[in-house]
């Protein structure tokens, strides 16, 4: 049985995240025609380090991103540091021919991405990005009744990805809020996924009209000290794609109220859908081609228990009808990205489709800054 090698660089919230994914794919897809090893983890700090690799089993810890890189058992890279750092450990992964798995978002600006595309060209290896919320079962169904035209021709949508977490003035600011190392904001935080998500799902940008707010333009560091912050707390698009439809877009961490709280709808002129994170189990769908009656017929959306029916080898264990959790996600993103590896094909959401992101959240800033429609 072939067996991969994996290397994790970073070992915050995200490498735990993918790690969590390898410990359990095993146990959500059964029989799988190959295995994974974790061999080497890498953070900052050699105690966190040595840390990870007791708890977690992997077969060494360094403090330094070459061991991984370089290794030459290791086939495997996944790129979980802050943002600054994914350029350099990208390029070099890529010239290692090791496959990579790459968190949001690429990297900290265009010029950047540009010239991972260019090492791209010259690599012959699988790459994917963790884009994982399109790979929830009720996402899944919301793209394939897409496909199939149930919609017909997508007319407008709204989505927004909300958080709470920034509202508090006097909660000390983390390496997000931080533009020494390249956070920026909750547009590369947070925006690159629902921007990704609404880019699967209808397609390319054409025009963006962005407004950015900082809401607290001083906050406190870890040590107490108040510092200027740069990184904007909401932003809020509206978009033109190159289909024709039109979008509204918010993404913000200072939504009163919410907890992580992705959400879209889609609407067309033979359907609409709609979706919400904090609900995953379910799509609802409006199917407009239904005869209207008296008393309203058959009007109305209905709700598809997409829950945990993935396409085999998973769907099985978690049952399909159990309810499905943010976790579950990445899992099945990260078998998306193995399957791949293992069959020589290239995955998506691929580094191209993360450059291209990034292209989009740097015309938002212009348009930001210009204070009028930026055209892509």
């Amino acid at each position: 049985m072939k067996e991969y090698g994996v290397g994790i660089i970073g070992f915050g919230f995200m490498g735990k995240t993918h790690t969590y994914g390898y410990k359990t794919i095993p146990l959500y897809y059964e029989d799988l025609p190959f295995r994974t090893r974790l061999i080497g983890v890498c953070t900052a700090h050699r105690e966190t380090a040595e840390k990870a690799k007791e708890l977690h089993g992997f077969e060494f810890a360094t403090t330094k991103p070459d061991d991984i890189l370089f290794h030459e058992n290791i086939d495997i890279v996944h790129i979980c540091t802050p943002n600054l750092y994914h350029k350099d450990a990208v390029i070099k992964a890529l010239k290692a021919g090791k496959h990579i798995y790459c968190d949001k978002p690429l990297t900290v600006s265009y010029a950047d991405a540009r010239e991972i595309l260019e090492a791209l060209d010259a690599a012959d290896v699988v790459h994917q990005m963790a884009f994982h919320n399109r790979f929830f079962p009720a996402v899944m169904r919301a793209k394939q009744l897409i496909e199939e035209g149930r919609l017909g021709r997508i007319l407008s949508f709204s989505a927004s990805y909300l958080h709470s977490g920034s509202v508090d003035p006097n909660k000390p600011i983390g390496w997000k809020l931080n533009s020494a190392l390249g956070g920026g904001g909750v547009l590369f935080d947070m925006g690159s996924h629902v921007l990704d998500l609404m880019y699967y799902l209808i397609g390319e940008y054409e025009r963006i009209l962005a407004d950015n707010t900082i809401i607290y333009p001083r906050r406190p560091a870890p040590d107490g000290t108040m510092v200027d912050i740069t990184a904007e707390d909401l932003s809020c698009l509206i978009v033109k794609m190159k289909n024709k439809s039109t979008g509204i877009i918010e993404i913000s961490k200072i939504a009163t109220g919410t907890n992580d709280e992705l959400r879209f709808e889609i609407r067309g002129d033979k359907g609409a859908l709609k979706f919400n994170l904090m609900d995953p189990n379910y799509l609802d769908f409006y199917d407009n081609t239904k005869p209207d009656a008296v008393l309203g017929g058959e009007k109305g959306f209905t709700r598809i228990e997409a829950v945990q029916r993935y396409p085999k080898p998973g769907g099985v264990f978690l049952p399909p009808k159990m309810s499905i959790g943010w976790i579950r996600g990445h899992v099945h993103c990260l078998y998306n990205f193995l399957e791949c590896v293992h069959e020589g094909r290239q995955a998506e959401p691929s580094i191209r489709d993360g450059a291209y992101i990034q292209y989009v959240m740097e015309k938002a800033y212009e348009s930001h800054k210009s204070a009028c429609w930026v055209n892509l």
